[in-house]
């Protein structure tokens, strides 16, 4: 991911012809409130782990890759995915194809609400043609398991918990720091604040780009977004506790409670 992983509404009505349009809502709402226009519909649940055996809530290599056929996307598309809260659960989509080796990902900036402000809509679902979509891993990952986030606790790493604050309080890593992953969206835009001041908050929580910065939440979700917005600008290491809580829990991982 790039610092062009975040697109305005503007720049994709300009392209609507030329990238693979993810829509991640469920499934009545691409059908029954419309959608943008050539989007597909790939709904959050489908590319969520419906196994034990997946790595934590990870859907599958094959799972996904049945999934991108099936929505006509290759390998070599830009796919620009949107969602109508704030982006948080089509960040998760681009992180899943990120992971799984996708080179070119986007986010929209705001959600299907503020593009229905101000650009077409429809109801025409675009007639795709499957492909034989394969993930090839890279070399590389973002992941990070459990034991190396227990062995980042007390290094010069910032452990950021993305969760809301009342859950931070009742249990979290120790050390970490609390970010709400709202606090980086603009409520009246439905996208991101200014870079200023995304630069500002991030900065006031100890979280630089000079810094080692994992991530995680409860299922990897709402880290989703806020490790978009970290590559977005131009943070450098970030590694994504993809087991989250979940999988720190099960483990007996310890907590602390408290601010």
């Amino acid at each position: 991911m790039t610092d062009d992983i975040v697109v305005s509404r503007e720049w994709l009505a300009d392209h609507l012809d030329e990238v693979a349009i993810v829509d991640v809502r469920d499934a009545w709402e691409y059908d029954g409130i419309g959608h943008v226009p050539g989007a597909v519909s790939i709904p959050f649940d489908t590319f969520r782990s419906q196994s034990d055996g997946d790595e934590g809530m990870l859907p599958g290599e094959a799972t996904f890759a049945d999934l991108m056929s099936e929505a006509g996307i290759e390998s070599g598309d830009t796919i620009v995915a949107y969602d109508d809260t704030h982006g948080v659960f089509a960040a998760r989509f681009l992180v899943t194809a990120e992971i799984y080796g996708h080179d070119d990902v986007r986010l929209l900036d705001g959600d299907y609400s503020a593009w229905n402000l101000e650009y077409e809509t429809t109801s025409d679902v675009p007639d795709v043609e499957p492909t034989d979509y394969e993930v090839t891993r890279p070399e590389e990952t973002i992941l990070i398991d459990q034991a190396a986030v227990e062995a980042a606790i007390d290094t010069d790493a910032v452990l950021v918990d993305t969760r809301d604050d009342w859950e931070y309080e009742e249990g979290h890593i120790p050390g970490a720091v609390n970010l709400d992953w709202k606090d980086l969206v603009d409520e009246e835009t439905r996208g991101l604040k200014p870079r200023e001041e995304l630069e500002e908050t991030l900065a006031s929580h100890g979280i630089t780009p000079d810094r080692r910065v994992i991530l995680y939440c409860n299922t990897a979700r709402r880290i989703s977004h806020t490790y978009v917005v970290l590559r977005y600008l131009g943070y450098e290491t970030v590694a994504f506790y993809e087991g989250s809580l979940t999988e720190w829990n099960e483990a007996d991982g310890p907590l602390e409670t408290g601010t």
